[in-house]
């Protein structure tokens, strides 16, 4: 049985849109805000780069594997209800965290903020689907939602400065409590309330993909500290865990990846792209403030060529992939990050941010499109949540990998990703005349 959402007046609608749009900025925000922190940080917990390494990525870590998840909870559970209670949290666990007294528990509690962010995600888009039926004003809705939570990544570093700036580090996170309480207010609404479902959940599996992210992180974080014994140990334990994951997911009647889209070479070169681009944004984000040795507020502006694209740039990457398709933007939007990773790796900054900025806002609006349009039919929403994971784990391996050498050789620690970013050009590429010659 179909169940049709009501209809609702205009204005019924969008002040719930606006809520689940500020709820998602929230989420990308915290991804982004930290990094000019940094130094503020290290100084005041007295933390090690691996240390930093991991204040950033326990949030990511945690995000990018529940993520596979939490849509079925979404179904399950109701997507209003789990959104709601991701966000509350999410507020109350930002608290909790400014008022961290060591560095272990600033790591435990960003986990914690990983698992509030991932419900409120896919849950989003299951009450923007309930609150616009028609699929035409759907995709007007969407692309409101995706333009006011994309400037958070434009936002973060110069907020970051600023609030650092007047008050520490702890401020980045005293300031998500009342974007919380507002994006509660916002949906409280009846509109936004969606039925129930029967859609099991495979919690095994999901363990076992959180403790092969983790696993992995840490051993390349160990590498980078040269903690070999740690590092080998903790590659060693990854393996052990993927090994698992496989074989709960060969047995599973409901398995958290589904098997049709890796066998598919569409969406495999999606994945590929987007975890190579979320690996440069992010290394980027983490290894800079730490070489430019400024202050924050000077540290968040001089990211603004980078940043700014982040707003300016999708409509115009829209209206390319409507006439293109989705390809021509990836491989110019790769082509124009291995330029920026190489500009930045020479200490040619302001060209170098610029080029990486206009690059990510080539290439990630148009991901989207392409794994979407490579899905297999009643795939997409599988593909979606696919590649929002990957990237996610893109950018946590990001972190772990630069920041190794960021405070060695800062200048491998920005040409990794360009190295990243030009083999996901050539496969693009590739892709691109293996089309023309079919």
């Amino acid at each position: 049985m179909t169940i049709t959402a009501p209809a609702t007046p205009a204005t019924t609608r969008t002040i719930p849109l606006a809520g689940v749009s500020l709820g998602y900025f929230m989420v990308l925000l915290d991804m982004t805000v930290l990094s000019v922190a940094e130094p503020d940080l290290a100084s005041s917990l007295h933390a090690s780069t691996a240390g930093l390494q991991w204040a950033t990525t326990s949030y990511t870590v945690v995000f990018a594997a529940l993520l596979l998840t939490a849509g079925a909870v979404a179904d399950r559970f109701g997507a209003h209800r789990v959104f709601r209670s991701g966000i509350a949290a999410f507020g109350a666990l930002s608290l909790l965290c400014a008022a961290a007294p060591t560095l272990g528990a600033l790591v435990g509690l960003r986990a914690l903020l990983g698992v509030a962010a991932a419900a409120c995600v896919p849950a989003s888009m299951a009450m923007i689907t309930r609150l616009y039926p028609d699929p035409a004003a759907r995709t007007r809705a969407i692309a409101a939602w995706a333009a006011i939570s994309g400037s958070a990544v434009a936002a973060g570093p110069v907020l970051g400065g600023l609030l650092v700036g007047a008050a520490g580090w702890r401020a980045v996170f005293v300031v998500n409590a009342p974007i919380a309480l507002a994006v509660l207010a916002l949906t409280a609404g009846a509109a936004v309330r969606c039925p129930r479902g029967t859609r099991r959940i495979n919690v095994r599996s999901q363990l076992a993909v959180i403790a092969s992210l983790g696993l992995a992180t840490d051993a390349l974080i160990a590498a980078g500290a040269r903690a070999w014994p740690h590092a080998a140990l903790s590659g060693a334990a990854a393996v052990a865990a993927v090994a698992v994951l496989v074989r709960l997911e060969r047995g599973s009647a409901e398995p958290v990846v589904d098997g049709a889209l890796l066998r598919n070479r569409g969406v495999l070169l999606g994945l590929g792209v987007g975890a190579a681009v979320n690996f440069a944004l992010t290394g980027d984000l983490f290894v800079l403030p730490l070489t430019l040795h400024r202050g924050p507020v000077a540290t968040g502006l001089a990211m603004l060529p980078m940043t700014v694209p982040f707003v300016l740039g999708p409509p115009v990457t829209g209206r390319l992939v409507a006439r293109f398709g989705p390809r021509p933007a990836l491989l110019g939007g790769t082509v124009l990050l291995t330029a920026g990773a190489a500009l930045l790796a020479a200490h040619v900054l302001t060209a170098g941010l610029l080029l990486t900025g206009c690059g990510v806002a080539l290439a990630l609006p148009s991901l989207a499109a392409a794994v979407m349009g490579a899905a297999p039919d009643g795939g997409a929403g599988a593909a979606g949540g696919l590649l929002n994971a990957v990237r996610q784990s893109g950018a946590t391996l990001g972190v772990a990998v630069a920041g190794a050498f960021a405070s060695t050789n800062p200048s491998v620690a920005l040409l990794i990703p360009g190295v990243l970013c030009a083999a996901a050009a050539a496969a693009v590429a590739l892709a691109l005349a293996t089309t023309r010659r079919g």
